[in-house]
């Protein structure tokens, strides 16, 4: 219920009698309260064949003033209630990103998370620390690098002024969570590769100058 901002439990033989104007028809199990304006909500596994009834979650609207705001968009909330019973209970009060719409619950069982990516899975992936450098191609300029903690596999590169740029660097440590990361703050770039990962961005450089590119990721003592 969207104005009230409450979830209601149904019960959906006792609704279709009311319905058809059975006036001891009892539709309405529950109603529990929600903080506030619940613009979508999704059950257990209600996204697969083996929909469970055991939680609902909440995701709620108009509910900027719950949390400290941190920044110009506000957090709103989501609420995780059990739906097993009768009588329903708020289990989990969380924060989320403003204006949430979508969400899923599924079992932990089935969730099979990976630990590191296959490199071969990149075809631009930069296999060898030999293999990098920079690539002319007239005013495009690719700059191939690597990453193993705690370097790049180059300490610098150079280009002109105008050059279209692709730095693309491939991640070679093979323990899970060790992310690097590659930021270059005077061109507003900034992007994460995790373990055997690739990634790449393209830029034009059009300011003459001296350029930081760091690792944002923090990866070894000598990072």
């Amino acid at each position: 219920l969207f104005v009230d901002s409450q979830i209601v439990k149904w019960n959906v033989e006792a609704a279709i009698k009311s319905f058809k104007g059975d006036k001891e028809a009892q539709a309405v199990v529950d109603r529990i309260d929600v903080h506030y304006q619940p613009g979508h909500g999704f059950t257990s596994m209600g996204e697969t064949k083996e929909s469970d009834g055991r939680y609902f979650n909440s995701d709620n609207k108009f509910s900027k003033d719950r949390f400290l705001p941190v920044g110009p968009l506000h957090c709103e909330t989501a609420q995780l209630i059990d739906i097993s019973g009768d009588k329903m209970k708020l289990v989990h009060d969380h924060s989320v990103l403003s204006e949430p719409h979508d969400s899923i619950i599924v079992r932990r069982d089935i969730i099979k998370t990976r630990q590191i990516y296959d490199m071969d899975e990149f075809p631009n992936a930069v296999k060898d620390p030999a293999e990098s450098g920079v690539f002319r191609n007239g005013k495009k300029v690719t700059v191939k690098l690597t990453s193993q903690a705690p370097a790049f596999s180059m300490r610098e590169f150079k280009l002109k002024k105008g050059d279209e740029v692709i730095p693309i660097l491939t991640n070679h440590d093979k323990v899970e969570d060790l992310t690097h990361g590659f930021a270059m703050p005077k061109y507003d770039i900034n992007f994460i590769v995790n373990p055997q990962e690739t990634k790449s961005v393209t830029f034009i450089a059009d300011k003459p100058g001296v350029y930081w590119c760091y690792c944002t990721h923090f990866c070894h003592a000598l990072h």
